[in-house]
């Protein structure tokens, strides 16, 4: 028989702030309900929460900014929000605190563009004195984000021991490869990758420990750093000295950096106030006259100063009062000063309430954030924005799911009816002590749906979610959004049950929740001409050229330039030649976004068009870069001077490989060493296309064509040189792959083409890799060796070589005989287009021997028999994938990069000629796209990189290496087909055997742009052969 529900408690037995028709609006006295609703217009607020999803609420305009923060604190159920706040920019673009007092609309100028933060705003100095354990987890959401953003900085230790107990709370316990792909996947602070090993160490020794305990563990590892809770506010003191303020439960802080260097106690502070630009701090007489009475701070404005001061009053009323001080009278006559006051509890009534209410007895169950995330699903972290669609009216990503309603949009919470925003009564067998279950926030039926076998993994990382926790039930789904009702806000588990809210966004950071930033990009309302975009490449790519310059003045510097082994010779033309360069980019970069900016209106310069062109600004540069074109032409005397130096030490040889393996390297070192000289190219390029785009009449076309005649005098000084460099630069690359070759470095050996072909022996066709040169094929293998390197089997001089096809010879197809003066082979590629290419460039280097005296062919120290190589039989009985598996472990630990071209080429079984590489060199291309995986539900943003045949994602342009690279080769590069059901502008798919990517750009423009550089790389055979019918062969 069914309990009767229980009667409200009377409001002097602490009763939970109005239980049970609220659920919990923490900064309400008992027993009381929410304020009424004022007349008048409402208006919809959307609140980012601290898990970074979304919420939208509707309120009246004339409301205050507390009947508000009750409403995002009762939607949680969250009892002790008064440690909590909503912050927001204003139209001085300073982040400030929702005042509580104030109506909304005298605080929020345009509320619908606002977004505001729900974010801690007191820092208890002892997390004990938190006695909720939904409390607890959002203070460790906050510590999370301020970890990651570098606000709470911390020494290496403590970072990694704070972050093994955030991933502990997501993953559970430790498990080696289960860890490190998350770590690899997410990242929780900066700098995280040479810090993975000891992340894993202390991971490991949090076995047993449960996501609440994590939780708390975290919390007191972060309250004993200098920087817990610290919001630094910019200052200086009478001589000058830049500074920051801060305030803390213990007084007001004075910082350098982020080192504390005085601290003034509340109770050596008589009073606190500001005149314009000084903030003053007046001190209490000290006996010994140590201090002077009054200290004074020049912040950067007034508004900077009040901030700052109301802060204060707000932190020193909360930690030191007993209770909310009461308002002043209102004076008759005229106001002196400020009328601001602390509004709301203080911590001692805070915790005195939790105390004494029998709600905390209830208990709250901290399950792990990412249980349900399929790892499988993404190489790359998920961004943490969830975009809420409800404004623009666009419909969610449909999802896959056992029932159709396992799709929602984002919940609008509304103040006219509280129970819309809160849970329906649960039913009586979920009640305890005749109060609602913490757990039973979701409304649920008096019969289950279903069995309670947990929902597999798979499924669950399909579901999105953009709210904390369901808000309502199908009866009282009634907020309104412009006149048109919302939907529910529920996901249901694939056994048919309703889960948790502690499995929801704000209690489980789920990985699989991609962004759809595509109103984003709608509002802001970016220029549509193709001129803007065409300048828009030219600040993206020059971003990535800065960052590529920086990986040698900076990386390459502190990490071989200082040590003792590098010869000076060599440090000071590496000095001489890129320091100019890295100066004048990055003053080059930095008008290029001065004049973006201006083009894309964020100030009203673009109204009278003066600034919608770029010609002037590469035209000026161009001129500037006329004087460093003596830099331009060192690139070759620095990659001899490298080369000389490693083959004269040892020691700096191991540093450079050494170098090359760190992420920041992430091409070869010798490809950044050209790439002043190929960036030359891209100027070309850029403004080719600008002078076809503009008419004879257009006013920035002179400028256009100026620069590019000034762009193409210098490259056409420079491609001879450009030429030699890019062959010798490529010898030294494969030289480094190939084990059995002293001499490949030679005067006059040119480069051709590397690829994989089956060699035809007696123990059947075995996959090998050869290399074409102007004067000789050598073929090698991989087997397993720790280095990564490819063994030479032999070699076959072009002199007096012919070849043929012998597909019916020997029943193979697209098989070709090579035969030599002493040797002949017989190999077979892997499509007809593969045979052709090989056949062609062969023949092509034939004829070219047969006119010209070229090097010595004499390349083996020793002779080499083939058919007794010991990796024969072992590469024979390997497939591709075998071979991956099997090397894993062993390219972790090598000493070479096992990720070059020629280890791409060997397990896609294609290959790639010197003419793709000069075109892949020309086609370089940066920016920011929207990739979306097969199976996955939303889109991610991520900075993207084109080069070297591959793609480089990155979080930002801002990061210093990639967290993943997608090599090309391989690939097709197609547009999406209805049937695939993507149904956005501008999306290109690459596809490759079961992997499948689809990418989103932001124009017309760069999406042909993005088709035309990935096609370059993925079908290099057609455009070798366009290429090849405009020149004459390069050898």
């Amino acid at each position: 028989m069914a309990e009767p529900d229980p009667q409200p408690m009377a409001s002097g037995t602490g009763q939970r702030l109005g239980a049970p028709d609220t659920l919990g609006i923490s900064t309400l006295d008992p027993g009381h309900k929410p304020p009424a609703m004022p007349p008048g217009r409402h208006v919809t607020i959307r609140v980012r929460m601290l898990d970074d999803t979304e919420e939208l609420f509707d309120i009246s305009q004339k409301s205050t900014g507390k009947v508000l923060f009750d409403l995002v604190c009762s939607h949680m159920n969250l009892i002790e929000g008064d440690y909590f706040g909503l912050e927001f920019q204003n139209h001085q673009k300073m982040m400030v605190w929702l005042d509580h007092i104030k109506p909304i609309i005298k605080q929020l100028r345009r509320p619908k563009h606002t977004i505001l933060r729900f974010a801690v705003k007191f820092f208890p100095p002892d997390h004990a004195q938190l006695l909720e354990e939904l409390t607890r987890y959002l203070f460790a959401l906050q510590i999370k984000q301020d970890v990651s953003c570098g606000r709470l900085t911390c020494n290496d230790t403590s970072a990694a021991l704070m972050v093994s107990h955030i991933i502990q709370s997501e993953i559970g316990d430790f498990e080696e490869s289960q860890c490190r792909s998350h770590l690899l996947n997410n990242n929780y602070i900066p700098e995280q990758m040479p810090m993975i090993d000891k992340i894993m160490e202390f991971h490991s020794k949090n076995i047993g420990q449960t996501p609440a305990e994590s939780d708390f563990q975290l919390l007191e590892v972060a309250r004993r750093l200098e920087m817990y809770g610290i919001r630094l506010h910019p200052a200086k003191d009478r001589e000058g000295t830049r500074l920051s303020l801060s305030v803390a439960p213990t007084g007001v802080l004075v910082l350098k950096g982020h080192t504390k260097i005085n601290a003034f106690n509340w109770s050596k502070v008589r009073k606190l106030s500001f005149k314009r630009k000084r903030f003053l701090i007046k001190l209490r007489p000290d006996l010994n006259n140590s201090y002077q009475d009054t200290l004074e701070f020049l912040m950067g404005s007034r508004d900077c100063c009040k901030v700052f001061w109301k802060i204060c009053v707000e932190y020193h009323a909360f930690f030191r009062l007993f209770e909310e001080p009461k308002p002043k009278p209102k004076p008759v006559l005229f106001t002196r000063g400020s009328a601001f006051r602390f509004s709301g509890r203080t911590q001692k009534q805070v915790i005195d309430y939790v105390r004494e209410s029998e709600f905390k007895k209830i208990p709250f169950e901290r399950k792990h954030s990412r249980v349900q995330h399929n790892i499988r699903l993404s190489p790359l972290p998920s961004p943490r924005h969830h975009e809420v669609s409800a404004e623009s009216g666009a419909p969610a990503d449909r999802v896959d799911s056992p029932s159709p309603r396992h799709w929602k949009e984002s919940v609008l919470v509304s103040a006219e009816d509280p129970s819309a925003s809160r849970t329906t009564r649960a039913s009586p067998s979920h009640q305890r002590n005749g109060h609602e279950d913490r757990m039973g926030s979701v409304s649920r039926t008096e019969e289950t749906r279903g069995s309670t076998r947990p929902a597999h993994p798979e499924h669950l990382s399909t579901v999105v979610l953009n709210s904390p926790h369901p808000s309502a039930s199908s009866g009282h789904s009634h907020g309104m959004v412009n006149g048109q009702k919302s939907l529910e806000l529920c996901s249901y588990s694939p056994d048919g049950r309703q889960p948790s809210p502690l499995t929801s966004p704000l209690l489980n950071d789920a990985g699989s929740v991609r962004t759809d930033d595509e109103d984003d990009v709608r509002r802001k309302r970016f220029p549509t001409d193709r001129a803007y975009f065409i300048a828009k490449e030219l600040l993206t790519t020059e971003r990535t050229y800065l960052k590529d310059l920086e990986v040698v003045t900076v990386s390459f510097q502190s990490a071989v330039g200082q040590d003792e082994a590098t010869p000076d010779s060599l440090k000071n033309t590496v000095l001489s030649t890129f320091e100019p360069l890295h100066k004048f980019h990055a003053g080059f970069l930095r008008e290029v976004e001065q004049r973006l900016a201006l083009w894309e209106g964020r100030s009203n310069a673009h109204i009278k068009g003066d600034y919608q062109h770029i010609g002037d600004v590469m035209l000026n540069n161009l001129q500037g870069l006329k004087p460093l074109t003596a830099n331009l032409h060192k690139q070759s005397e620095v990659l001899l001077e490298l080369e000389k130096a490693c083959r004269a030490s040892r020691r700096l040889e191991g540093l450079c490989r050494d170098f090359e393996l760190q992420k920041v390297c992430y091409v070869p070192l010798n490809v950044f060493i050209l790439r002043p000289l190929h960036r030359l190219s891209h100027y070309k390029q850029i403004l080719e296309r600008l002078c076809k785009h503009y008419p004879a009449t257009h006013g920035d076309f002179r400028d256009c064509r100026a620069a590019l005649a000034d762009v193409s005098e210098m490259v056409e000084q420079l491609q001879g040189s450009l030429i030699k460099m890019e062959n010798f630069q490529k010898l030294l690359e494969l030289k480094k792959d190939l084990i059995g070759v002293d001499n490949l470095v030679v005067p006059g050996r040119e480069f051709i083409r590397l690829g994989c072909l089956s060699k035809l022996s007696g123990k059947g066709l075995q996959q090998r890799m050869f290399f074409l040169f102007n004067d000789v094929i050598l073929y090698t293998s991989r087997g397993m060796m720790g280095t990564n390197q490819f063994r030479v089997h032999g070699q076959l001089p072009l002199h007096g070589m012919t070849i043929r096809e012998s597909e019916d010879e020997w029943g193979v197809p697209h098989a070709f005989t090579l035969v030599g003066q002493q040797q002949s082979l017989v190999v077979a590629a892997s499509s007809l287009m593969e045979m052709e290419k090989w056949m062609d460039d062969i023949q092509g280097a034939i004829e070219t021997v047969k006119t010209s005296k070229g090097p010595s062919s004499d390349l083996l120290t020793c002779s080499l028999i083939d058919n007794k190589c010991p990796e024969d039989s072992l590469v024979e009985a390997e497939s591709e994938d075998d071979i991956t598996a099997s090397h894993t472990s062993l390219e972790r630990s090598s000493p070479h990069r096992g990720n070059t071209m020629v280890h791409v080429c060997w397990h896609r079984n294609t290959s790639v000629s010197m003419v793709d590489f000069s075109l892949a060199v020309e086609n370089q291309l940066s920016g920011n796209l929207l990739r979306k995986f097969k199976n996955s539900n939303g889109w991610q943003k991520l900075w993207v990189v084109f080069t070297n045949f591959s793609l480089f994602f990155y979080k930002s342009h801002q990061d210093d290496y990639p967290l993943a690279s997608l090599p090309l080769l391989g690939y097709s590069v197609t547009v999406p087909s209805e049937s695939e059901n993507i149904h956005k502008e501008y999306v290109f798919k690459l596809h490759f055997k079961s992997h499948v990517y689809y990418f989103r750009s932001e124009s017309e423009y760069t999406f042909e742009r993005w088709m035309e550089v990935i096609r370059s790389a993925t079908v290099p055979s057609i455009s070798a052969r366009v290429r090849n019918g405009k020149e004459s062969h390069p050898h």
